[in-house]
């Protein structure tokens, strides 16, 4: 973790000097304004956001998205420091260590998608009466250590008293986009996988899905849009016709059945089936998965804070008012839901 705090520092300094001139946006002759969104990876639990390019919402407020994968915090933080992107889309997490660092610049996160982990424990062999405590003496891939999966799913591990190194072992020697894979080919007990994977390494009869992450954890901000303080001052309308775009969404997913929902998300997910991409929806609908408000509350800021002090990666603690612009969430949600 030490290194990817180091890492952030050093490419805010490389480009210190081409803030001013880094494009905030593009705008074509019809008034499109394109945003570059650089999402953390890539997932079922963050349909909203494609949703509300599939279904027209963001067409609505003349915008249209440039979406790129970062695949991690890290990577998606350097795109938005250096300009390369205008909107990061991952924990916010990533810019609370940019703040602790001492930057003057540091990315406000401005709306919240996802208010619990996303991942789901799998195991080699069923168990239908799972208890955390089946886990002791057993071998985890939980991926990226430092990374908030990991953390979170540590966070878990110790509040049902159960510790690694002692009770069990987490494994963080897999990188995150191998850890299916190595799964498959032998590796450890159990695996942490996001939806669709789970679903569709569940029915091919290559696992079982035995608890929710998310459920067992509580809130936690996971999620988040978060920009440079100088591009959202440039673009504070295209930031606000973005949120609302992604609430009518969130929306749309929670109002509508999953059946309806899955063809919009058939071109995000090129080699799922329509029925993998219905059944991650109601899992992740089941567990409550998305913010109503694409607001951040106290209490879950508070609560990430606590997972990352849990594994020692926390050297002071922030105010959530330090990093979080909760008002253009809060605008956005009364003109949707009034």
């Amino acid at each position: 973790m030490q290194i990817f705090k180091k890492t952030v520092c050093a490419v805010l300094a490389a480009f210190l000097s081409l803030l001013s001139f880094a494009a905030c946006k593009q705008e074509n002759p019809d008034g499109i304004k394109t945003v570059k969104v650089n999402e953390v990876t890539h997932s079922v639990f963050y349909a909203p956001l494609y949703l509300a390019e599939s279904l027209g919402y963001f067409k609505e407020e003349n915008i249209q998205i440039e979406l790129t994968n970062g695949g991690g915090a890290d990577n998606v933080m350097s795109a938005v420091l250096s300009g390369d992107s205008d909107v990061g889309f991952c924990g916010p997490e990533a810019a609370l260590y940019v703040l602790i660092g001492g930057s003057s610049d540091v990315p406000t996160v401005f709306g919240q998608l996802t208010k619990r982990d996303g991942s789901f424990l799998v195991s080699r062999t069923p168990e239908p009466d799972f208890k955390w405590e089946n886990l002791k003496g057993k071998e985890i891939l939980a991926g990226r250590k430092g990374g908030v999966p990991a953390m979170t799913f540590e966070y878990v591990l110790n509040e049902h008293n159960l510790k690694d190194g002692i009770d069990l072992t987490l494994n963080y020697d897999v990188a995150f986009n191998l850890m299916v894979s190595a799964f498959e080919a032998g590796t450890a007990d159990y695996c942490t996988m996001f939806d669709p994977t789970a679903y569709e390494y569940e029915a091919a009869g290559k696992g079982y899905v035995v608890a929710s992450v998310g459920e067992a954890s509580g809130e936690v901000p996971y999620t988040c849009f978060m920009a440079k303080n100088s591009w959202l001052e440039k673009n504070k309308d295209t930031a606000e016709g973005f949120l609302r775009a992604v609430t009518k969404a969130v929306k749309y997913v929670n109002e509508t059945a999953s059946e309806t929902v899955a063809p919009y998300l058939s071109s995000y997910f090129e080699g799922i089936s329509v029925d993998s991409l219905s059944a991650s929806i109601e899992r992740y609908r089941e567990i409550d998965a998305w913010r109503n408000e694409l607001s951040m509350t106290e209490d879950s800021f508070n609560r990430l804070q606590d997972i990352i002090d849990n594994a020692g990666e926390l050297s002071r603690r922030a105010n959530m008012n330090e990093l979080v612009n909760n008002s253009l969430a809060q605008k956005v949600y009364g003109e949707v839901y009034k």
